[in-house]
């Protein structure tokens, strides 16, 4: 278990590809903190799930990542509890789809809010820690749109591309501390929250199911396959290797082949 001893910050982790992060570095012996919404229970079921996997501790913050103050509140409590934090994942994220030109700026607002500056704050938060201990993993949950862009997704997709060139800036000013900053830029991921989608998509297109998996979510994906929540979580997992001390800066792209083309 060679995180054994490291403290790991994920946001957005009560579901999907965050937990998976999640998951992925309990088995590996790391302290966790989870953050996200979602119902009570079952992420207090996580929580206990994380430690019986982990032989460590695992903490819910369920702070507004919207919010500046309450982001340094969960840094902080993260620091109390374990001094503070050596693996970072920014992974929080929320979707808005519409013409610029009638794109609501409220959902703008909240989705540069939530899906980048979110992660500056975390970020800056974190690097004393890591500074200091001479090492650390900053991972920011791209997406395919850091790379290129689809119509309708103006606010994702300039997020996106800013966390592309964010982990290129801490990259360099981090790159004699130890510390590593990439960029994981997964293609659709099978996740609770595309499986939802998939009946209003059928009946809006007059579609069947197999038609809007194949022509509509997996049209830009040449192995015509979902990536996986666990495919994204062991990428992250070798970046926290010490294998991977030399990758930095990067943006790995797991998408199926999407950015291929």
């Amino acid at each position: 278990m060679f995180l054994t001893g490291k403290t790991a910050l994920i946001t957005g982790s009560t579901s999907g590809i965050g937990l998976a992060y999640a998951k992925a570095l309990a088995a590996e012996g790391a302290h966790i903190v989870i953050n996200g919404f979602g119902d009570a229970d079952a992420i207090e079921t996580e929580r206990k799930g994380l430690e019986a996997t982990s032989g460590a501790r695992a903490l819910y913050s369920g702070h507004d990542l919207t919010k500046v103050d309450q982001i340094e509140a969960m840094m902080a409590e993260a620091a109390t509890a374990f001094g503070g934090v050596d693996i970072l994942i920014n992974n929080a994220g929320v979707q808005h789809v519409a013409p610029v030109d009638e794109f609501p700026v409220d959902k703008w607002d909240l989705i540069i809010a939530l899906n980048l500056t979110s992660a500056f704050h975390t970020t800056r938060l974190a690097l004393p820690h890591m500074k200091e201990k001479k090492w650390g993993r900053l991972i920011q949950t791209a997406s395919a749109h850091s790379l290129v862009a689809s119509p309708f997704k103006s606010a994702y997709v300039t997020a996106k591309h800013g966390l592309a060139g964010f982990t290129k800036t801490v990259a360099l000013e981090t790159a004699t501390f130890g510390i590593t900053a990439n960029c994981i830029s997964p293609g659709y991921v099978w996740t609770p929250l595309v499986e939802k989608q998939i009946p209003d998509t059928m009946k809006a297109r007059n579609m069947t199911k197999e038609q809007v998996m194949n022509d509509v979510l997996l049209a830009g994906q040449p192995t015509k396959q979902f990536v996986t929540a666990e495919q994204v979580a062991a990428m992250a997992l070798f970046l926290c290797r010490d294998e991977a001390a030399q990758m930095t800066g990067a943006n790995l792209s797991v998408d199926g082949g999407w950015t291929a083309q």
